[in-house]
């Protein structure tokens, strides 16, 4: 009984050839895709201190409005969010508040955060 010698397909002399090219596309697209992460988890992460220097305006705005004194309105700014400065200002029967901070993310890139909250002076 003779044995038939089997057929080897077409393809199989391809796939030898692309032997390595899924590590080299890995290598190429995971800093891309690392970067890109980096990137997001920055974004979400200003986004919720904007909310938080946003809040802390607010606050202090209300302090100085019920006749509380310029430094303690000026420490709500700050203990709320470390390293915000707060700037005041009155406009009429307003008091405006206006927090800032200079937010990094990574070594490389400063985004300026900036909230303001105005309340009615003398109020309770």
């Amino acid at each position: 009984m003779r044995r038939r010698a089997r057929a080897i397909p077409r393809w199989r002399g391809t796939l030898g050839d692309d032997r390595g090219s899924v590590a080299a596309e890995l290598a190429v697209a995971l800093p891309a895709a690392l970067i890109a992460i980096a990137f997001g988890v920055g974004a979400l992460s200003a986004a919720a201190i904007q909310v938080s220097l946003q809040d802390a305006a607010a606050d202090s705005a209300r302090l100085l409005g019920r006749g509380e004194s310029q430094a303690r309105a000026a420490g709500a700014v700050r203990d709320a969010v470390d390293g915000a400065s707060s700037a005041t200002r009155t406009a009429g029967d307003l008091v405006c508040v206006t927090a800032s901070l200079e937010m990094r993310i990574g070594r490389l890139i400063s985004v300026p955060l900036r909230a303001s909250s105005c309340a009615l002076a003398g109020g309770l």
